[in-house]
């Protein structure tokens, strides 16, 4: 055990990595300056020596090798720096932002987690009937329709015909808990939508593959009730594959806020990244995605550690 979560441990390391050296070249390389952006703009009127010097006060000028070293050397000692374009250090604004992507992340797992489950034990227990055939249409949709797609039509239906329109302000839950709830739920079923089609599905598809196992008939053949045979025995068992769709889903919402932030104007880590590439502010970005990318691998890691304590019958080596 403790050797393969080393191992596991030592490859997301090295995606990490790997991330952190692929974002930090390519806004070396992408068109854009944030010399640019702190003087004024590209239209701004402003000396090569002017710029110069700013690049060098800002440490622009150093070899790349250099730079990226400096770069990975204040994220794992968490002295994440300050933003180049205001000054302001780093790290407390992902301290003020986090929660709002965090709440994000979990009211959207919830939901999917909510629906997911039930209705892919539906679809299993009435498979090709009416029932099954309108859910896997509605789960289909939920896989089809861009999330961004879906966010945009609940403000434009809110808008034309209740009248109702997305909270430009933030809210924190302990000074209007309603707010707060009603301003992150359009959001989190746009993204949650989506999340619950794939575990509606793959739980549909464990549920009837446990179903037709031995040991579901000799249960049956025993005398026991059908709803002791389906939540005691067969949901239990097919459940593993969806936690483990469980477990990306947390990584992927956190990561994948970015788009649902920005249509909902949550002032949260997606968004907050959005604003720093359009200023092309190295730092703030480099340190939000390979957050993310942190993340991510630490979420699975915990999903991979957590087959042995859910099957027995799992053994890692």
């Amino acid at each position: 055990m403790l050797q393969y979560t080393l191992r596991r441990l030592a490859l997301g390391m090295l995606t990490a990595l790997l991330v952190s050296i692929i974002v930090f070249v390519i806004l070396r390389i992408a068109p854009g300056d944030v010399v640019d952006v702190i003087l004024g703009g590209e239209d701004a009127f402003y000396s090569e020596e002017t710029a110069e010097l700013l690049r060098e006060q800002l440490g622009l000028n150093r070899p790349l090798p250099v730079q990226y070293f400096v770069f990975m050397r204040d994220f794992v000692t968490l002295q994440w720096g300050v933003s180049l374009v205001d000054s302001k250090p780093i790290w407390p604004q992902i301290r003020k932002r986090l929660p709002i992507t965090l709440q994000l992340a979990i009211m959207t797992v919830t939901i999917a987690v909510l629906f997911g489950i039930p209705v892919g034990i539906i679809m299993a227990l009435k498979q090709d009937s009416w029932i099954d055939y309108f859910l896997r249409i509605i789960s289909l949709g939920g896989l089809s329709v861009p999330n961004f797609w879906t966010g945009t039509l609940i403000i434009l239906g809110g808008t034309l015909w209740f009248d109702w329109s997305p909270r430009l302000e933030y809210v924190a839950p302990w000074n209007d808990p309603w707010g707060n709830f009603v301003m992150f739920l359009g959001p989190a079923l746009a993204t949650g939508w989506v999340s619950q089609a794939t575990k509606a599905r793959m739980m549909r598809s464990t549920m009837l593959e446990v179903l037709r196992q031995d040991y579901i008939r000799t249960a049956h053949a025993k005398g026991l009730r059908y709803s002791v045979v389906v939540y005691r025995h067969a949901m239990k068992n097919a459940l593993l594959p969806v936690v483990t769709i469980i477990g990306i889903t947390v990584a992927l919402t956190v990561g994948g806020s970015v788009i649902m932030e920005s249509i909902f104007l949550l002032p949260g880590m997606g968004s907050f990244l959005i604003y720093s590439l359009s200023r092309w502010d190295y730092p703030v970005v480099q340190t939000l995605v390979l957050f993310f990318a942190s993340w991510i691998v630490v979420t699975n890691l915990m999903v991979d550690l957590s087959y042995g304590w859910l099957d027995p019958r799992v053994r890692l080596n």
